[in-house]
């Protein structure tokens, strides 16, 4: 036995096998009844008798196909052919007044057998057509010959096949709905097995059926007496009224609410429009209700601390803020007193006192460069740094914060360089800000570069877009260590290398260049060098290229 092939909207193969056997057994008892010649001779109707059975046997073996291949169109496609042979064998026998007029009235049989009763108006309109055709035939050809015993076998065989086709048709309905049933009863198994609530809902909100595990604080029966929006608590109820409204539309819909019955509970409701099988069926809703509370709780406790940790970071800002200010007061006057005893201004100094005296100028200027970073970084932080916007040369930003570092480099046996363009680079920015960009980097470049190296800055405008960049030939920054430097306080490599800073200068270079809605990039190879770009959209006047950029050395020895 083959298996059938069947399209997505045929019948089971059970139904089909049964539908190709009522087929085969019509076509097998007409060929039976035209076989009995000598009966058929009795009645003078022989050679059309049998001619006119045996065009009605096609139908029936055609419909062994279902046994191989099974589908809708093809059902129609056979029905058709009923509707043909009838025609012809009524053509061939004179029709309802003819020796085969049962024969009439097989597309009937045939649409109930191959569908169900909805096919029942195709089939008739194929009888009416097998009429119309037979008394065309008798209208041409004149009266038929009168031969009672064919006219009954061929209604005997009719009544049979209409009664088989009737049953067979009960039989596939009943095997459909059980199918449905079936299937409904799998689902409600699934939904039934669910955590969470599964409701059908009008789009009313009013509860049809019910589902699953319904979470404490929103107990089933009550739904189904009042329905869901009043177990809703009040000022909750417009949401989920819109929610609804939503779902019924056809949209997706989540909302959150706290039940009526507790208030300390929150329920997550997903709605999403279930489409109706029929026209005249309305929209449904299918909801699923879940407990939330313990997300609702875990959120609203991850709020507050991220209140607490805001609150906390706004008090430490503020307290730098505030501590810096009073401590830049009494150390100005530190550096003051020292300058003037290092420099002998009243009067000569004992020579370890003076030593004393550079000593504390030394520390006093370190320790104010560092309060000054952190209330930089402080006032960044608390959206309290302001930006004097102005146009100015950026060369002359470079050069003198190239002036400040020169000591510094000399010392160490530096070389510092600039690569500058020989035409005025206008830009609109905080002159103060890029001049502190420029020496914090130079610092940086300068301090972690060994003796022999160089470090050089250069200024360009590329289109709007101004790009500064110091590079070194410095001892570099491990890949590790890349993702955390421009941070507050984060520093590289060893204890050594970290106790020459604080960690402040780059992330205060970083916050900067944000502020001019620019970025900085690092870029550093371990026992090479770094260099360090900073790019801010601040250039008003593109300058003109007259000839190579100046290299310019700013040595002392030079």
């Amino acid at each position: 036995m083959f298996e059938p092939i069947r399209s997505p909207d045929a019948p089971d193969a059970r139904e089909a096998a049964a539908v190709a056997a009522w087929h085969a057994g019509w076509a097998a008892a007409v060929g039976l009844a035209a076989l009995a010649g000598d009966w058929f001779g009795r009645e003078g109707a022989a050679g059309l008798g049998i001619s006119a059975a045996l065009v009605m046997a096609t139908p029936g073996l055609l419909g062994l196909i279902l046994l191989i291949r099974d589908g809708r169109s093809l059902r129609a496609a056979m029905l058709g052919a009923w509707s043909l042979a009838a025609a012809a064998a009524a053509g061939l026998s004179g029709g309802l007044t003819g020796s085969l007029g049962g024969f009439v009235f097989m597309p009937l049989a045939a649409a109930v057998a191959l569908g169900s009763s909805r096919w029942a108006p195709f089939g008739l309109l194929g009888a009416a057509t097998a009429t119309v055709a037979g008394l065309a035939a008798a209208g041409v050809n004149g009266a038929p010959v009168a031969a009672p015993g064919m006219a009954a076998v061929s209604a005997l065989l009719t009544a049979g096949a209409a009664a088989l086709a009737f049953r067979l048709s009960d039989g596939a309905e009943a095997r459909r709905l059980g199918a449905v049933e079936g299937a409904v009863a799998q689902v409600e198994t699934v939904l039934a097995g669910q955590p969470g609530l599964t409701l059908v809902l009008e789009a009313s909100g009013a509860p049809l059926a019910a589902y699953g595990a319904a979470p404490a604080a929103l107990p089933v029966d009550p739904l189904f007496e009042d329905g869901l929006v009043a177990a809703v608590h009040t000022p909750d109820r417009p949401a989920v009224l819109a929610a609804l409204a939503r779902a019924a539309g056809g949209a997706e819909a989540q909302v959150r609410f706290a039940p009526r019955r507790a208030l300390d509970r929150r329920i997550l409701l997903v709605l999403r429009r279930q489409e109706p099988t029929q026209a005249d069926q309305p929209a449904r809703l299918i909801g699923v209700a879940l407990d939330a509370s313990l997300q609702h709780a875990r959120e609203e406790g991850l709020d507050a601390a991220r209140l607490e940790a805001e609150t906390l970071s706004a008090g430490k800002t503020r307290f730098l803020a505030h501590m810096s200010h009073e401590l830049r007061t009494p150390l100005n006057a530190v550096i003051g007193f020292s300058d003037i005893m290092r420099q002998r201004l009243f009067g000569p100094v004992p020579e370890r006192y003076a030593a004393y005296a550079d000593s504390i100028h030394t520390a006093g200027g370190h320790l104010l460069a560092l309060i000054n970073d952190v209330l930089d970084v402080s006032r960044i932080e608390a959206d309290r740094y302001e930006l004097n916007i102005e146009r100015f040369d950026v060369r002359e930003a470079v050069s003198a914060a190239l002036a400040l570092v020169r000591v510094q480099a000399d010392d160490k046996g530096v070389e510092l360089a600039a690569v500058l363009s020989s035409e005025a680079l206008l830009v609109a920015a905080d002159r103060r800000a890029v001049k502190q960009m420029l020496l914090n980097l130079l610092s940086n470049a300068v301090k972690f570069t060994p003796a022999g190296g160089s470090v050089t800055v250069t200024a360009e405008a590329l289109g709007s877009t101004l790009e500064l960049t110091v590079a070194d030939t410095g001892i570099g920054v491990a890949p590790e260590d890349m993702a955390r430097l421009g941070r507050p306080f984060e520093q590289a490599g060893g204890a050594e290398q970290r106790a020459q800073g604080t960690g402040l200068g780059l992330s205060l270079v970083r916050s900067l260049a944000e502020l001019h809605q620019g970025v900085m990039m690092m870029d550093s190879t371990p026992g090479e060098g770094t260099a360090v770009t900073v790019r801010l959209p601040v250039v008003v006047a593109q300058p003109v290229a007259t000839g190579e950029a100046e290299v310019i050395s700013l040595n002392r020895s030079a």
